[in-house]
């Protein structure tokens, strides 16, 4: 997981081919258009970065089928003959996996992706909807939409009850998921985000900006209703189960799981561990 922004496209390129020639299946980038977090507080430009991650891909595409030096003039990238000698063994070249949420990321899945993969769509119907705008594109690009693979990236607290798993979201440190959500969805339960009507959740997320007082404050701010709703899947493992089915009947393929429940008590982790084992297993039954 990367963005073209601390790392040239071409260096990417360069990793994910040498990928390819120690890994068993094709290897898979990650990519993005970046997070504050790891730009800011380094003086990097975090300016245009939709554009900025459009030329990547298409360098990166054209990395990976280089039958010949490389030249590309962009705004923000320029490539003069550039070797890229390094092929993929066959069958295995890297796949490219966009972590995509608005329209213009969308529109980047169809065009570059082999995979869509968002991290804070919190609802079956949302999901669907926006898979849906990315096949549409896609086919309007003269590309198969089904060969974009729909993917999901969501933290988990699992507990063994519901009410067990609902104390969990009270407590501060899972509460603090709720500050990583944007200020659209803070409105869509009626509550303003405590870092601003323009807050971009995550992406715009530097922890280190703000001292203990002011993310106290921010946390105790976090409405329940916000919880129950966003940012996390919760329940137990028949419930978060459940809720990923109805994911799968939106056209989700593929699912990562990050259990968040360990930051509660080591119990919880352990729980959390196993439960998401039960889960996969569930969910993988009847394929």
């Amino acid at each position: 997981m990367t963005e073209p922004i601390r790392r040239h496209p071409v260096l990417i390129a360069q990793a994910m081919l040498t990928l390819s020639h120690m890994t068993r299946r094709a290897p898979i980038l990650g990519i993005g258009a970046g997070e504050r977090l790891n730009i800011d507080p380094y003086g990097l430009d975090f300016s245009h970065p939709v554009c900025r991650l459009e030329e990547a891909l298409e360098i990166i595409r054209m990395c990976f089928l280089s039958q010949g030096p490389v030249n590309f003039e962009g705004k923000h990238y320029r490539l003069d003959r550039a070797i890229m000698d390094l092929k993929p063994p066959k069958g295995k070249a890297p796949e490219v996996w966009i972590a995509g949420h608005g329209p213009r990321m969308l529109g980047l899945t169809a065009t570059y992706g082999d995979g869509w993969y968002p991290t804070m769509v919190v609802s079956p119907e949302e999901y669907a909807s926006k898979l849906e705008i990315i096949r549409a594109v896609a086919e309007q690009a003269g590309r198969d939409p089904e060969a974009i693979t729909p993917a999901l990236h969501r933290f988990v607290v699992v507990a063994p009850t519901e009410q067990e798993a609902r104390s969990m979201l009270e407590t501060r440190a899972i509460r603090s998921f709720g500050l990583a959500a944007p200020a659209g969805l803070w409105r869509k339960v009626g509550a303003e985000h405590p870092f601003g009507e323009q807050f971009r959740g995550y992406v715009d997320l530097i922890p280190e900006r703000h001292d203990r007082a002011e993310i106290d404050e921010a946390i105790s701010a976090v409405p329940p209703k916000l919880m129950e709703e966003g940012p996390l899947l919760w329940g137990t493992p028949e419930q978060v189960g459940g809720k990923l089915r109805a994911f799968g009947e939106a056209g989700l393929r593929h699912v990562v799981l990050a259990p968040v429940s360990g930051l509660v008590s080591r119990a919880s982790m352990i729980y959390s561990l196993r439960a998401v084992r039960t889960i996969t297993r569930s969910l993988t039954a009847n394929r």
